[in-house]
């Protein structure tokens, strides 16, 4: 009889351990943008970027964020990996000349070597942290609304976009809609290896995938200065963020 209680004990922790392990893993479609998850109650809920549960708890309101960010980020970082090593083939090779001279010219890149700096994605973690702070871990209107994920503004006003409900004195602000929180990601990699206000963050990426001292080079991103590359590391750290950089260093 013992032998018997015992058996079913192991199978018991067995269960309990799959289950856990079924719901803490990750969605693999990213572009569906839902996950049925187990909330702390018991309940069941459905994660999508259009709809914020009312009264998640902070436990539940950064599972959500993970459910709906981390496969896209993952997603777009590989795609942007693979174009990096696939020009610098091509550069070594002489190869997809008009390609190259096309991205130099999307990218403002001045030789072969500032281009692939350039394109050199930063680590998915930064995505998170960047992600987390400036769309209130996916809840804030922006992003429900447009997926507007960075805070990015639109100076177009024939691009797809939605006003800011507060004005700077008589000037609507306008921030950019996107179709995917794919497109947002994209978006944010493409503004950080275009902009002059980057190239110190593009240099030190350059000999380091250490998100703690990329962070730094960020300063010219918010008003908030230098203190906002210390608040990112400090929200990439608490949150363990950088796990999902191991795999996916360059």
């Amino acid at each position: 009889m013992k032998v018997i209680m015992l058996v079913i004990s192991l199978f018991g922790l067995l269960a309990c351990e799959q289950n856990s392990l079924s719901e803490n893993k990750e969605p693999t479609d990213s572009e569906a943008m839902t996950a049925l998850v187990n909330k702390e109650d018991g309940s069941k809920a459905i994660y999508t970027a259009e709809n914020v549960p009312e009264k998640m708890t902070v436990q539940e309101k950064k599972k959500r964020f993970r459910y709906l960010m981390v496969p896209a980020v993952k997603k777009v970082f590989s795609e942007l990996k693979q174009q990096h090593q696939n020009i610098e083939r091509s550069i070594k090779s002489g190869t997809d000349k008009l390609l190259i001279k096309q991205l130099k010219a999307e990218y403002k890149a001045e030789s072969d070597d500032d281009l692939l700096a350039r394109l050199k994605p930063h680590p998915v973690s930064i995505v998170l942290a960047q992600a987390a702070m400036e769309s209130a871990w996916a809840t804030s209107r922006f992003f429900v609304e447009a997926k507007n994920i960075f805070g990015v503004w639109s100076f177009n006003k024939d691009e797809p976009r939605i006003a800011a409900a507060e004005k700077r004195g008589k000037k609507t602000i306008w921030l950019k809609k996107y179709k995917s929180i794919e497109e947002a990601i994209r978006d944010n990699y493409r503004v950080l290896a275009r902009g002059d206000a980057f190239s110190k963050f593009r240099q030190v990426r350059l000999i380091s995938d250490n998100p703690f001292e990329l962070v730094k080079g960020l300063d010219k991103y918010s008003e908030l200065g230098s203190k906002y590359g210390k608040e990112l590391a400090a929200v990439i750290r608490y949150n363990k963020f950088n796990q999902y950089d191991l795999k996916n260093n360059i």
